[in-house]
């Protein structure tokens, strides 16, 4: 009994807590012109959905002996690890999070401002986030579980944020959705794969890296938000300005 109290007090604080914070993070800046909760849940319930998708894959590339341990690499061929995160894990896990958002959410109809991308896009990577941690917890120590719930989720929301922002704005803009997903998914999956080899195969200097890398993309993302919440705070004092939601 004790064994599982301990299970669930370190699952609760690393996986749950976290998720809950970002979650309420995000429902605070978009606060103008929220978005239905119903909705947020959904996005979440979509990265959790996400990140079976993305097991699917990496079973199919088992099946075809494509599938490599990224660890292994680390020690033998760091080019080779280097392509991997990229070309591998980086397309499947920002693909399969992309998919869902460009097949189901931009399609809501409270879906209808350029910051509804980015909002919409970090539930999706919060849900896939929280999962990835449940499912790694038995192979953790309590203090990595900890690491990694808190520094999972804003990993997963920075590169979530990249094409959940420009994709959201060509739907809003009636443009040709594939071109935007094609250089999204390229330049997320560069990124997401570079934090993932810094990480996995050159762990002594990753941390100041990884960091740094991390730290620049959300700057940035904080003020595009700040950009974005202007003309959203003007709509928000007319009159009816929430009947959409």
């Amino acid at each position: 009994m004790d064994s599982e109290v301990q299970y669930y007090s370190v699952c609760l604080l690393p996986v749950i807590l976290p998720a809950l914070f970002w979650a309420g993070y995000h429902w605070y800046v978009d606060r103008c012109l929220p978005e239905p909760p119903a909705l947020l849940l959904l996005a979440f319930l979509l990265g959790i959905a996400s990140f079976y998708l993305g097991l699917l894959m990496y079973w199919g590339l088992g099946q075809l002996d494509q599938r490599q341990d990224a660890f292994a690499l680390a020690k033998t061929d760091l080019p080779g690890l280097l392509f991997y995160c990229i070309a591998v894990i980086g397309v499947i896990e920002e693909g399969v999070k992309m998919l869902l958002f460009a097949a189901i959410v931009v399609r809501f109809r409270a879906f209808d401002e350029p910051i509804d991308g980015i909002i919409y896009a970090s539930f999706i990577a919060l849900g896939f986030a929280a999962l990835e941690n449940v499912w790694y917890l038995d192979s953790l120590t309590t203090g990595q579980a900890y690491a990694r719930g808190f520094a999972a989720p804003v990993v997963h929301i920075v590169f979530a944020s990249i094409w959940g922002y420009h994709i959201g704005l060509a739907r809003l803009r009636r443009r040709p959705l594939l071109p935007v997903m094609a250089w999204t998914l390229a330049a997320t999956a560069v990124l997401h794969g570079f934090y993932d080899f810094l990480a996995i195969g050159l762990p002594d200097v990753a941390l100041p890296l990884v960091a740094a890398l991390i730290v620049g993309l959300w700057i940035r993302r904080l003020f595009l938000l700040r950009d974005l919440l202007k003309p959203v705070s003007k709509v928000a004092s007319t009159p009816g300005a929430k009947s959409l939601n």
